[in-house]
């Protein structure tokens, strides 16, 4: 961490104190049975506007940093974010959908954002280390704020949402007397300037989203495929909440250093590898699904996880023309929650037909992702370094 300047150490902390406190999304399902008295299916159709606005902010958000400033929109969706968690106590519940698609979206925009403002600002040979620490502060902090907001809504609910909007202030004063103005750039004639134009241009980056996509989509079994497959095993649920929170923990521990010893890998081969090790993972249950197989696929899955996630961001700002950090990092945010939607409903299916059929399937997506991009790559070259974005 000592490679990285000091205000991006100052805003790692705040990432943390941020993810620490922003507790609201995890309890909003209970909140609205509890304190709304909504039944659970109401409350599951309000409460899945927030992942909606989710998906929207994220795809729109570099696009609107790009235009108005990284640091200025990071800011001013803070702002908007803290605002937002006080209204809900206060809302009507016929207004929650409302202000809960709005806290989604402002959520969705500061992830590129925020991805794009640390990396656009740092050399090649320090983004993964930073991304990579950048994703290790956001997990400690989804390992202890949860258990602390259950504390905290035993005696009222309108904490939560009051701790998440100071969160948001808190990272609203780091962007703001921390982190710098970013220096004027001057584009290229060559530079594209419409994104469509850079797409065109970038085919690599094209395959890359959608391997991620794959990918993606078989990383996310973890939170659907395992909790069914534990559960028919007679697991009670505090196994499977441990093993998600053995995950984060292996992140927190170990994906930094992992950054920082693969620095100078190719970045391609250390994504496909990631794929390969996701496929794997999922392919070790297949044949005889059992709990200490299902714990041993967890372990490497994370593996796989913490080699394709810091790397692909990185790339992604590694292959970003100068004024378009925010978009491809909104692109490549949008590939990386992929899978939310995708695989729920798919390894669903395959689980009422046979869950070693499910395991299979989500095994050769990361098959397929890790072959497409390598197979590929031994006659595309990445960009020439006259045209990578060198700060």
């Amino acid at each position: 961490m000592r490679e990285l300047p000091g205000w991006v150490r100052w805003l790692l902390a705040g990432r943390f104190v941020n993810a620490l406190g922003s507790m609201a999304w995890v309890f909003v399902p209970l909140y609205l049975v509890s304190d709304r008295h909504l039944d659970e299916a109401r409350a599951g159709s309000v409460a899945a506007v927030w992942g909606a606005g989710m998906i929207v902010g994220n795809l729109v958000g570099g696009t609107v940093g790009d235009r108005f400033g990284l640091r200025r929109t990071l800011a001013g969706a803070s702002l908007a974010s803290a605002a937002g968690c006080l209204l809900v106590p206060v809302t009507p519940t016929g207004g929650l959908p409302v202000v809960l698609f709005l806290m989604g979206a402002l959520g969705g925009v500061g992830r590129p954002v925020s991805f794009a403002l640390v990396t656009s600002a740092l050399p090649t040979e320090h983004r993964r280390q930073a991304t990579a620490w950048m994703r290790a502060v956001n997990n400690a902090g989804t390992v202890l704020g949860p258990p602390l907001g259950g504390l905290l809504a035993v005696h009222h609910f309108g904490v939560v949402f009051v701790i998440d909007a100071a969160a948001s202030l808190l990272m609203l004063g780091v962007v703001l007397f921390v982190v710098p103005a970013a220096a004027p750039t001057t584009l290229s004639a060559e530079t594209p300037t419409r994104l469509l134009a850079a797409l065109r241009a970038d085919p690599r980056f094209v395959l890359l989203l959608l391997t991620v996509v794959a990918a993606d989509t078989a990383y996310r079994f973890a939170y659907s495929a395992v909790p069914w497959q534990l559960e028919s095993l007679g697991a009670a649920p505090w196994v499977y909440g441990t093993t998600i929170s053995l995950n984060c923990a292996l992140i927190v521990l170990f994906e930094p250093w992992l950054a920082h010893r693969l620095r100078e890998r190719p970045p391609e081969r250390l994504i496909a590898g990631g794929f390969l090790l996701v496929g794997l993972g999922w392919l070790l249950v297949a044949p005889a699904p059992g709990l200490v197989l299902v714990l041993v696929a967890i372990a490497v899955v994370t593996a796989g996880e913490m080699l394709y996630k810091p790397t692909a961001t990185a790339h992604a700002a590694d292959r970003a023309p100068e004024g378009m950090h925010g978009r491809y990092q909104s692109l490549y945010g949008a590939a990386s929650i992929g899978g939310t939607v995708i695989a729920p409903p798919l390894s669903g299916a395959l689980f009422q037909v046979d869950p070693r059929l499910m395991w299979a399937v989500g095994g050769l997506l990361g098959l397929a992702a890790a072959a497409a991009l390598s197979l590929t790559g031994r006659r595309a070259l990445r960009r020439t370094p006259e045209s990578v974005h060198r700060p």
